[in-house]
């Protein structure tokens, strides 16, 4: 996902950037309003400063908004509500007030992205990964090389969570929320519980790697090693009943 950071406070900026990079995101970074607004992208969500040095972030947020519907999320030390307000009435999807902690922005992201982007697209037809791959979310529906698999909700819940941005790192917090809830008390061990089973059923489909202390990053196989189960082996091929022409013997 690319990310188009507006940000004057070097320190702040860097942390952010190094954070996003950290977890799958492209980062473009640019420090004044006039910068913003010459980017030419593209970019799938802008971050925002209203404290900037050349003009204020709300006249940039509005500019913008008249450009077109890219998510815009306003980051800023003003702890006003009347900024808060006038920012999301004049076109931003959300506000993260300083200071905030990395995986708070992400979350915020996703949570953009997914109302921006609904899942259930109903002029959509199934989303394909890969060659073997497909998942229907319109209808719920899983299938491997065309046929379904079984899966149990919340399975598919988190499955289909993962396949939205292949390749990103997303830390626990960030799956538990989505998948399960904000307020989830059990045990976060089930959630390696469900993707021990989308391991399992999608082999040769899907991996999913786990990165310690942070999460887990779901790469789509592209070209998918062939099953020795259903490739012939030369070797084994069944010989010809027909012994060699020895030619007829001497007289």
């Amino acid at each position: 996902m690319r990310v188009l950071l507006v940000e004057d406070d070097q320190p702040v900026a860097e942390s952010l950037r190094r954070g996003l990079l950290r977890y799958g995101f492209q980062v473009e970074w640019v420090t004044t309003g006039h910068a913003a607004l010459a980017h030419q992208g593209p970019y799938d969500v802008v971050l925002l400063d209203l404290g900037l040095p050349d003009t204020d972030g709300l006249d940039v947020c509005k500019a913008l908004r008249t450009r077109g519907d890219v998510p815009i999320i306003v980051i800023s030390a003003r702890s006003d509500e009347t900024d808060r307000v006038v920012g999301l009435e004049i076109g931003a999807d959300d506000y993260v007030s300083k200071p905030f902690g990395v995986r708070e922005v992400i979350a915020r992201i996703r949570a953009v992205m997914r109302r921006v982007r609904p899942r259930t697209d109903t002029s959509a037809g199934p989303d394909r990964y890969g060659p073997r791959l497909t998942v229907d979310r319109k209808a719920a529906r899983v299938r491997l090389d065309g046929v379904e698999v079984a899966l149990a909700p919340k399975e598919y819940d988190l499955l289909a969570f993962l396949t939205e941005e292949p390749g990103a790192l997303m830390s626990r917090e960030q799956i538990m929320e989505a998948v399960w809830d904000a307020n989830w008390f059990g045990p976060t061990k089930t959630l390696d519980v469900h993707v021990a089973a989308l391991r399992r059923k999608l082999t040769g489909a899907i991996t999913i790697e786990a990165v310690r202390g942070v999460g887990f990053r779901l790469e789509v196989v592209r070209d998918p090693v062939p099953d020795s189960r259903t490739t012939p082996d030369p070797a084994s091929a069944p010989q010809s009943a027909h012994a060699p022409d020895q030619g007829a013997p001497g007289s």
